[in-house]
């Protein structure tokens, strides 16, 4: 059964920020998470793409967050992607910090995808440990930028990406090669076993979603997206050719709309 992320999950409770601490227009931005935000295999086979990322890329055709907000040249003087590709939630307070550094007048945060993705589902980040490390990583951001907003991003929907994925006989043959495991192995097991396996790291990526919404909503510049990428429908043209799994060029225009769409809105998501 495909399970979607509950309401309680895309910010129902507790109350959001509120909208009069939050700035729909910030003049630099500063970037931390994973390979999504790195822009992984968006341009060429097991290569960083920072141009190409969604939050402070300089491709033209993504348009990213940095460019819709502040144009081309202050996104080159004004923008900063310190994610890592391959990290997960235990690294974001370094990430953090050398964030903080900067100065951002906004913070934009996607992690949480690398947790969920290991070789086994039992080697998943335990939930109170992936809060454990989203708190300190907020403290380490307001020790530096006490006043700087942050966007926090959903972890997107991995058994969508499975059921995306698996309709494509070259996606099926790259994910053997070891990719998020705890989610693609398999791909075309329907048994009970490998049923309960994506389940568990469904179940577990909406938690981590929930503890990235609890523990926003106690930031008074901090904002959730809702839900937003975790609900997004994306489609094969949205995954890499090369992995079937990181965003193409188009999944990251994407993600920069939800993005864009969602900081300067003048009220939070629902």
């Amino acid at each position: 059964m495909s399970r979607n992320e509950p309401a309680a999950s895309r910010g129902a409770s507790p109350s959001p920020s509120p909208t009069s601490d939050w700035n729909p227009r910030p003049r630099s931005i500063a970037a931390v998470g994973d390979s999504i935000t790195r822009g992984f295999d968006a341009c060429s086979v097991l290569t960083d793409c920072p141009e190409a990322s969604w939050a402070t890329g300089t491709d033209a055709s993504v348009r990213s967050l940095a460019l819709r907000l502040l144009g081309p040249s202050r996104a080159a003087e004004k923008s900063w992607n310190h994610a890592v590709s391959g990290s997960r939630m235990v690294q974001l307070p370094e990430q953090m910090a050398l964030a903080a550094k900067e100065r951002p007048e906004l913070v934009t945060v996607m992690t949480g995808a690398n947790d969920a993705c290991r070789d086994s589902a039992r080697l998943m980040t335990p939930v109170a440990d992936f809060r454990t490390y989203f708190e300190a990583s907020m403290r380490q951001l307001r020790a530096g930028a006490p006043k700087a907003r942050v966007y926090v991003s959903s972890v997107p929907d991995l058994k969508r990406l499975w059921s995306t994925g698996r309709t494509s006989e070259l996606g099926k043959k790259i994910w053997e090669l070891g990719i998020c495991r705890s989610m693609l192995a398999d791909a075309d097991d329907l048994g009970p076993a490998a049923v309960a396996r994506r389940e568990a790291v469904q179940d577990r990526v909406v938690a981590y979603n929930e503890v990235l919404r609890d523990v926003c909503a106690k930031d008074r510049y901090c904002r959730y997206d809702g839900g937003a990428v975790f609900d997004f429908r994306f489609t094969g043209t949205q995954l890499s050719p090369w992995d079937w799994f990181h965003p193409s060029r188009d999944g990251q225009a994407r993600l920069a709309e939800i993005a864009y769409r969602n900081v300067t809105a003048a009220e939070p998501p629902a």
